[in-house]
């Protein structure tokens, strides 16, 4: 009898959070951030699987009569994948996210209006028409900005190397001063490295991908208080 009510009376064990001291103040890392966080790597882990996927068939699916469409079909998940990224990524500021989902829009907006209005499939389109990627390059430079802000935070060496490799293989191909050869061996590079980067991501500590909250949180007040003032 005795043992059953001491049974009984035991409570479940809750967790103790950690507390973290950031520079405005302490802070704790809840369950709804790190949701976020794994919300965010899975994101960056599908796009870029898509992305990797559509680079191989498209250096070697030459001769495959759906390589454009299986290309384009990727890029489409690319997309959504990298969309729900950019609404969990940790940014401190805020006109910096928002300017990354801006470009991610007008990226996706531009990539369905040339594919409407070439009456091509897109991945032909943009490879036989290099000027589109004055706007379908909206898209990578969101991805870019993903790149330069983990290259910021964590100094990781991919994303260093992909923050320049990126805008210069677009660029390159839109004034059309690389080699096929040259283009090709850039984009191997591209999505090896991207593959790495959303590799490592998957084991990073997950309060390292939240930040300091802190900052977050001055952040928000002073922009209350210009509200208000």
């Amino acid at each position: 009898m005795t043992t059953n009510s001491t049974a009984n009376s035991r409570q479940p064990e809750i967790p103790i959070e950690t507390v973290y001291k950031g520079q405005f103040g302490e802070f704790t890392v809840g369950p709804d951030d790190r949701q976020e966080v794994i919300i965010y790597r899975a994101a960056l882990a599908i796009a870029a699987a898509s992305f990797c996927g559509a680079v191989t068939v498209a250096l070697q699916g030459q001769n495959l009569a759906i390589m454009p469409s299986l290309v384009t079909g990727l890029y489409a998940v690319f997309c959504v994948a990298l969309a729900i990224a950019l609404t969990k990524i940790h940014i401190y500021l805020a006109l910096l996210h928002r300017t990354l989902q801006a470009f991610l829009a007008v990226g996706c907006l531009a990539s369905v209006a040339i594919a409407l209005q070439s009456g091509e499939n897109l991945a032909i389109a943009v490879y036989q028409q290099p000027l589109t990627l004055i706007g379908v390059g909206f898209t990578f430079a969101a991805l870019t900005g993903i790149y330069f802000k983990e290259a910021f935070c964590f100094n990781r060496f991919e994303t260093k190397i992909l923050t320049v490799l990126v805008p210069f293989l677009l660029v390159g191909h839109m004034v059309g001063k690389l080699p096929i050869a040259a283009e090709q061996v850039l984009l191997a590079v591209w999505a090896m490295l991207f593959f790495i980067f959303a590799l490592r991501k998957l084991f990073q500590d997950i309060p390292a991908d939240i930040g300091d909250k802190s900052v977050f949180s001055y952040l928000k007040s002073q922009r209350q208080a210009k509200k208000q003032a």
